[in-house]
């Protein structure tokens, strides 16, 4: 059985904290919060702690992982930077590290093959969390930390979340709440001159745009950052997404859940959840994964996500919405 370790008082914090740094110093892969969403965490420079992760999740070899820094000193250890992007990089990480804010860059040999599955790159980010960042510090060495699930199934916003999907496949969840973004980090590369964004998150275009010019890349089966499969984050429970439910009409004896943006009472629907009651973008992306969580575990025969407007946080949960419905 996972053990599970509350983090919420000082004294919880410390025995969850001990605990963990413990079992990663022996090789195992350790669930932990981020401020976007649950991580499985192991040492990023140990590939049989890796392959540990991958087996754990189920996570094809293909697909790289995000690996999580102790402190910007790490940052050159692990990534060479080109002068010509030297500014924008520094620019960037100033602004938005620690944060749900997630560069790729060339990596060095020290990032084992595993990692960045066989790439030359390597995706980067410095965690907000305080429990993260106390043991990643302690721990004083990279972790490699994609999200704490199944591959391709809902994100895990909650240390319950985690087990649901991974009880007795990983040794301890750590349990600090649920986490305050709900959805995971923007992935960008910075090449010649331009942000180029490989993953919606958090962190908007907009708020690039402070820093240069900024291109979001279309979904693509050629894989160079975590999370940019046109397949992810997707319900056991079959999943379309329309830009207005008020006129879904079920089938005939079909059982079926909205995921709401701007639709409350409709009888087609036998559940409904809203994402957020004042269309508040932040409080959707909080409650989405958790949402859908909840609308999948009741047996229904579809679940009909409603569109966001496609302005900043919206457009990154559209982008999770869009693939969930891929399946």
């Amino acid at each position: 059985m996972t053990q599970l370790l509350p983090a919420r008082t000082p004294g919880e914090r410390a025995k969850a904290v001990a605990g963990a740094i413990e079992l990663l110093r022996r090789g195992n892969p350790v669930a932990l919060p981020t401020e976007t969403v649950y991580g499985l965490a192991a040492d990023a420079l140990e590939g049989e702690a890796v392959a540990k992760v991958f087996e754990a999740k189920e996570r094809p070899r293909f697909d790289p992982l995000i690996v999580h820094l102790p402190s910007h000193e790490w940052l050159e250890r692990v990534a060479a930077i080109d002068q010509g992007s030297r500014d924008l990089i520094e620019k960037l990480i100033a602004k938005f590290w620690p944060g749900p804010f997630t560069i790729v860059l060339p990596r060095r040999e020290i990032v084992p093959d595993i990692v960045t599955a066989g790439l030359e790159t390597v995706a980067l980010r410095i965690s907000a969390h305080p429990v993260f960042a106390e043991i990643i510090r302690a721990f004083d060495s990279p972790l490699a930390a994609p999200s704490a699930n199944r591959f391709g199934r809902v994100s895990p916003t909650s240390a319950q979340h985690v087990l649901d999907e991974l009880d007795g496949r990983i040794p301890l969840v750590v349990d600090a709440g649920p986490t305050e973004h709900g959805i995971e980090s923007t992935i960008v590369a910075p090449r010649n001159g331009r942000i180029e964004v490989l993953r919606r998150g958090p962190i908007t275009e907009k708020q690039l745009a402070e820093f240069g010019e900024v291109i979001v890349l279309e979904l693509t089966q050629n894989v160079e950052a975590p999370g940019q499969l046109p397949v992810h984050y997707a319900p056991r429970t079959a999943l379309i997404l329309l830009e207005d439910a008020g006129s879904f009409v079920a089938d005939p004896g079909k059982r079926c859940g909205l995921l709401s943006w701007k639709s409350s009472m409709t009888p087609a629907f036998t559940e409904i959840r809203r994402l957020s009651e004042r269309q508040n973008f932040t409080e959707a992306a909080a409650n989405l994964f958790r949402y859908l969580r909840e609308l999948d575990n009741l047996d229904l025969d579809l679940i009909v996500a409603e569109k966001l407007p496609e302005d900043g946080l919206g457009a990154a949960i559209n982008d999770r919405l869009r693939r969930a419905t891929a399946r």
